[in-house]
């Protein structure tokens, strides 16, 4: 079972079932952990595969074709050494576009960052002996919300418990990447709820933007815990359904009581059913109004 209070969610309109194995047979230390099945969605039946890549748990949505993955969100892979690096690089280059080649630059001996061929990107990279987080989800500020990377993590910090900037992992901007960077974020590595992520700011004329194509479901251990997450995150009224919601910046969050996602994951089929068709009219979850159901 899920033992992360927020974990990345990542939809996908093939095979997600497929696509999990594909994903566990490349990364280390990893594994299926388990897999619901949804029936009478919107997008017919719906499957979540939750899987642990090198320590992170995901989740990986079968939901049919909506929005095109894209890196806004990507995710950081750490590794301490070199051939480590190269090892996965080469399991998930088949295929991809290579955003930045597998190189050495100034920030790190040994850094790709590629989409691998389901859309998803990653940053592979040797650790150069830091203790972080092998697999850690990182937020690019682009577009629209150039320039807000640090209020983001700052908001986000303050709505979650056992959250803060991790010591010495701030870098901004100088004066001579220009008046337009200066200040801003060039890399942040913060902690949510006991997790790593990274926050970025880029000027680069990047043709992308957050959407729900990747999430983060935020599990939560009581109806008051959630009333609190929404009203302090949500912020597009039309984006609210089923226990998801946009936040200021554009990123998608799930907020999701632990109780529904043990019903979903040990109840009977006419249990689901009944689970289902109870949230899927819901915009905030409401604990009690599954209990009724279950």
């Amino acid at each position: 079972m899920i033992t992360q209070p927020i974990i990345p969610c990542i939809w996908f309109e093939g095979d997600v079932e497929a696509i999990a194995e594909w994903y566990v047979s490349r990364f280390p230390d990893s594994f299926v952990d388990y897999t619901t099945k949804l029936t009478d969605t919107p997008s017919g039946e719906t499957t979540i595969v939750t899987v642990s890549l090198a320590g992170q748990f995901f989740q990986l949505l079968g939901a049919g074709p909506l929005k095109e993955r894209n890196p806004s969100i990507s995710y950081m892979v750490a590794f301490p050494t070199s051939e480590e690096v190269e090892t996965l690089w080469n399991e998930l280059v088949e295929g991809a576009e290579v955003l930045m080649p597998l190189d050495t630059y100034d920030f790190s001996e040994r850094y790709g960052w590629l989409k691998d061929k389901y859309g998803v990107s990653w940053q592979i990279m040797h650790s150069g002996g830091m203790d972080i987080q092998t697999v850690t989800p990182c937020f690019l500020f682009v577009g629209d919300v150039f320039g807000r990377a640090e209020a983001a993590m700052n908001d986000w910090i303050s709505i979650f418990p056992d959250s803060y900037v991790l010591e010495d992992h701030m870098i901004r901007y100088e004066a001579t990447d220009g008046p337009e960077l200066e200040g801003k974020l060039n890399y942040a590595r913060f902690v949510l709820s006991g997790r790593e992520f990274v926050a970025m700011d880029s000027a680069e004329n990047h043709q992308f933007a957050f959407n729900e194509m990747q999430s983060l479901i935020a599990f939560c251990e009581s109806q008051a815990e959630i009333d609190e997450y929404w009203a302090k995150l949500s912020a597009v009224p039309e984006a609210e359904q089923c226990g998801w919601l946009q936040d200021r910046y554009g990123v998608s969050w799930q907020i999701v009581p632990w109780e529904m996602e043990e019903m979903l994951t040990t109840g009977t089929k006419e249990q689901l059913a009944r689970v289902t068709q109870a949230f899927l009219p819901m915009k905030k979850i409401d604990v009690a109004a599954l209990r009724n159901v279950y």
